[in-house]
């Protein structure tokens, strides 16, 4: 999807219908920065005001997204190219958190080892390394559940036995066994408990 385009055609179809930005900012219960920022090609419209948005430029959502009228003819292809660059879009955005979870891990990884040497040898032994210790295990543990989060939140958990993509919630993932990104989990579909690898294509 090109947001230059797009906004280029939101600022056309408004002009036509005579509204300013602040006055079709007030239909639609915004501030005309936003207007500003989607004629700019800065920003998107929201999903959940995207529909009465499309309404009052008197335009489909097919035509928002592809930033142009679509005659009749021209549509089936159009929505096809939709449905592609949309899937693209996901997928670059799924590769961007995936990566950051991993950045997170390993920075995590190697802050917790690094704490736990300095631990070791700045302080005596006795309660507070302890407490040092179990601070720095404590300090660990955040990251990595928003690691997990955001493991969770792209792609799906391919079950070995039936090669059924799994979307689980956080808390079946977080107390599954698991090595690495790949999660011993139950199938909805064949019903069985096996090792599912995550893969980020769903």
């Amino acid at each position: 999807m090109e947001q230059l385009k797009i906004g280029k055609f939101i600022a056309e179809c408004r002009k036509k219908i005579n509204l300013t930005q602040m006055q079709l900012a007030e239909k639609l219960g915004i501030t005309d920065k936003a207007i500003s920022k989607w004629e700019r090609g800065i920003a998107m419209p929201d999903s959940s005001i995207m529909l009465q948005l499309c309404n009052i430029l008197g335009i489909s959502v097919n035509e928002l997204l592809s930033g142009e009228k679509i005659i009749m003819e021209n549509t089936n292809q159009k929505n096809e190219q939709l449905l592609l660059d949309i899937a693209k879009e996901l997928e670059r955005k799924n590769k961007i958190i995936w990566a950051s979870m991993w950045t997170i891990m390993i920075v995590s990884i190697t802050s917790l080892f690094a704490g736990l040497l300095i631990a070791a040898f700045l302080i005596p032994e006795g309660i507070w390394l302890l407490v040092t210790i179990i601070g720095i295990c404590i300090v660990f543990l955040i990251p990595c559940f928003f690691a997990l989060k955001l493991e969770v939140s792209v792609g799906a958990y391919k079950c070995k036995n039936c090669g059924n993509e799994i979307v689980p919630t956080y808390s079946e993932a977080l107390w599954a066994m698991h090595c690495g990104t790949t999660r011993r989990l139950k199938c909805p579909k064949c019903n069985k408990r096996t090792w599912c690898k995550k893969v980020i294509k769903k």
